[in-house]
């Protein structure tokens, strides 16, 4: 039988306490939502993949949406998203959340600036209502270097395993990212807040990024996940404090 390396044998000893911890949320019917945001390719995907191939399938759940429909864009903005959040004892994780409206809508101009500033000023308060409902709430930013973003991008597109995540809004992430990082700072700025922090994952390192957003949700949810180890501060970082270690 071939040696694991250093990184599946520690990405196992993490999954296997993911398992006892999602053993011990169930038990106490807690309620799990972890966010994934952050630029494209910057790994949202591969980390989600990871952290839920061997969670429960019934009290787990993978929310990516689709482009709204003509009847969803005339509802309250945060309306489509709520149906979705958890009972008692799930984890849902959102592959791209509300937060669409404080990045890829207002840079792409799917949205009105009026739109994406009203948002900025009612996400604090419809996540406080999430906390005060006992849901956990974990808010990731996956950041990337512009370098490496390109060479993912490239790669997609040689890949034909990787078809599925080739988009036509791949070009625009290159062409407009001065636009999403001054999108991403104002987004960071006004929706950090105490009951719902933001956490910035650096992501060049696919790998070393992975096994750090596990340790990071483990000790955020608590139970056994406590026991992880934490992460690499480097690597995982509040948002508060992320000034100067974002990718410009």
């Amino acid at each position: 039988m071939a040696k694991k390396s250093k990184y599946d044998a520690a990405l196992e000893r993490l999954q296997i306490l993911l398992v006892e911890t999602q053993h011990w949320t169930i038990d106490q019917g807690r309620k799990t939502v972890i966010v994934f945001e952050g630029r494209d390719s910057a790994g949202k995907d591969g980390a989600i993949k990871r952290i839920t191939e061997y969670m429960s399938p019934r009290q787990t759940r993978i929310v990516a949406l689709p482009k709204p429909s003509e009847r969803e864009t005339s509802q309250w903005y945060f309306q489509r998203y709520v149906p979705h959040l958890p009972a008692d004892g799930e984890t849902v994780l959102f592959n791209r959340s509300w937060y669409n409206r404080a990045g890829v809508e207002p840079v792409m101009g799917f949205c009105k600036p009026e739109q994406h500033a009203q948002f900025l000023a009612d996400a604090p308060s419809f996540e406080r209502i999430l906390s005060d409902d006992g849901i956990v709430l974990i808010k990731l930013w996956l950041d990337i270097s512009k370098a490496e973003q390109a060479r993912r991008l490239a790669e997609r597109i040689e890949d034909p395993l990787k078809r599925f995540k080739v988009s036509p809004l791949d070009a625009e992430a290159q062409a407009r990212w001065e636009d999403y990082s001054k999108a991403r700072d104002r987004m960071l700025e006004e929706t950090d807040h105490n009951h719902a922090p933001w956490t910035v994952v650096a992501t060049d390192d696919k790998k070393i990024a992975r096994l750090n957003i596990i340790r990071h949700i483990l000790r955020s949810v608590g139970g056994p996940g406590a026991a992880a180890e934490a992460p690499d501060p480097e690597v995982v970082f509040p948002a508060s404090k992320s000034k100067g270690r974002l990718a410009p």
